[in-house]
């Protein structure tokens, strides 16, 4: 993609006197008819401070502090899943966990870009790890009071109230990435941010890979109670070392017309101020439906296939196809058109999709997952970089926040609907003598068939939607504006970095 220089906004700015203890708020004004306040400092980002070299290293450091905690906050959330489900065996209690993760991220992203754009970056991810740290803890001292029959029974309240604090704490936690997306932006070159966007998606990839492992391990030789105290040590460490970063580059928080806790208003008028930028999103929400499917009902599948220390062994297996699609992408990129290469993915994940269940075969299950997260990078890669590019810095937060809000809302809707009818019709019919007999032909013989044919469904509505969307004005229109940024851009990539102070 290119570099396209953003136009400034027109409306006086007012100030704004909130914001954490060591770093200045934001000033704000007034937003209206999608307009919005100029920057009331342009100089708050300088990246003339050091070197590229040097920003880089920096960057470097933020992910690898954001790598370990996402590391931590998914090792907890995946041993809960595991846990949850060997101990009740019911796929609905692991798709409502699943669904209402999605669902709180969902609720919560707006009001995390909102944030991000108002407050220092460095001082955002310091508010969400602390915050985490604080829910972690928690969450161990109720494990320690609550006894085991009550904590691990779905029809008391404990249970959900052990969920939901440890949710709470993993969501927060994305208020980092979002962070994350717009330190990319005031670090790196724009010529390398889908590189660095590459680097991203390897890191988010080497997550999976460890927490898969840890947690099935975790829960299967130590048993949750000390599964949260490696979650809490490693949180901790990671809060630590964050507060020994620097970016001077960020010389203040950049003016912003975000105001309020929950700009909603401003959020869309950001996104909608440039052209195309929704259809965007709205593309790269595709694969969220059927991660919503995958959410539900694939760590029941896995668990029916494999003892959990194997499961979470094969899963951390499958996810190195993260980091090869991360790599990729930091090697040579996008292409020059990141809509087709990200309509393509979606196509290419809904027939992972449909297939790779359609036997009971360890070898099939686990390549299919492996090839469906090479993929996954390039989806979410091409939406950053273009964000990145396009949209100027002090409206980056709500933008990433919107986008990330809007596609997590498809997650819940599928993992809601489907664990039920997973659970009560679908997996109860395939294993009967009639359902069985029926479905055979197609999927094979296996305790799990029920699964297998909800994942099949998913994966050819997945492939029709994304046919559907190549065939739309609004792809040819946004392809067309990519290829003329594509041409002019010589001419505006060094101009870009600048306009945002």
């Amino acid at each position: 993609m290119t570099e396209q220089k953003p136009a400034l906004p027109k409306t006086a700015a007012t100030s704004d006197g909130a914001g954490f203890s060591e770093d200045a708020a934001a000033t704000s004004g007034p937003v209206g008819d999608g307009g919005s306040a100029p920057l009331a400092d342009p100089d708050a980002v300088d990246t003339s401070l050091r070197t590229s070299a040097q920003r880089s290293r920096t960057f470097a450091g933020i992910l690898v502090n954001t790598a370990l905690a996402n590391i931590t906050t998914s090792y907890l959330w995946f041993a809960l899943t595991f846990w949850v489900y060997l101990e009740t065996r019911n796929v609905i209690a692991t798709g409502v966990i699943g669904g209402a993760y999605m669902l709180l991220i969902a609720l919560s992203s707006i009001s995390f870009g909102t944030f991000v754009d108002r407050y220092r970056k460095l001082a955002v991810m310091r508010f969400a790890a602390g915050f985490t740290l604080v829910m972690f803890v928690l969450s161990g001292v109720m494990f320690l009071m609550t006894p085991a029959g009550n904590l691990l029974d779905l029809r008391q309240p404990w249970f959900w109230i052990f969920a939901v604090i440890i949710l709470v704490g993993a969501v927060v936690e994305n208020m980092r990435n979002i962070a994350l997306s717009t330190t990319v932006t005031i670090l790196i070159d724009p010529d390398r941010r889908a590189n660095a966007n590459g680097l991203v998606g390897m890191v988010q990839g080497l997550m999976f890979v460890i927490t898969s492992v840890l947690s099935g391990l975790s829960v299967g030789l130590l048993g949750m109670g000390w599964t949260i105290v490696v979650a809490l040590v490693l949180t901790a460490l990671a809060f630590a070392h964050l507060l020994t970063l620097r970016m001077p580059e960020e010389v203040r928080a950049a003016g912003t017309d975000a105001h309020g806790g929950f700009d909603l208003r401003g959020s869309l008028a950001a996104v909608l101020a440039i052209a195309g930028l929704f259809a965007l999103i709205l593309f790269s929400t595709f694969n969220n439906f059927i991660g919503g499917v995958y959410m539900a009902l694939m760590d029941p599948y896995g668990l029916e296939m494999f003892p959990v220390e194997l499961w979470g062994t094969f899963f951390a297996l499958g996810a190195t196809g993260f980091i090869v699609g991360g790599a990729v992408i930091g090697k040579f990129g996008l292409g020059s058109n990141p809509l087709r290469t990200m309509l393509i993915a979606v196509i290419l994940m809904g027939i992972l999709g449909a297939v790779f269940t359609l036997r009971e075969w360890a070898w099939l299950y686990i390549a299919g997952i492996w090839l469906y997260l090479v993929l996954v990078p390039f989806v979410e890669a091409a939406e950053q970089t273009v964000i990145q590019q396009v949209v100027p810095l002090p409206r980056q937060g709500r933008v990433f926040g919107f986008a990330m809000a809007f596609e997590a809302a498809a997650a819940p809707i599928t993992a809601f609907l489907i664990a039920p009818i997973a659970e009560v019709w679908i997996i109860p019919y395939a294993r009967s003598a009639e359902g069985a007999a029926r479905i055979a032909p197609l999927l094979g013989e296996g305790t799990s068939r029920g699964i297998a044919l909800v994942f099949l469904v998913a994966g050819i509505i997945l492939i029709a939607a994304a046919l559907l969307a190549f065939l739309t004005p609004v792809y040819r229109r946004v392809s067309a504006s990519y290829a003329r940024a594509a041409a002019e851009a010589p001419k505006d990539a060094g101009t870009a970095t600048t306009s945002f102070g």
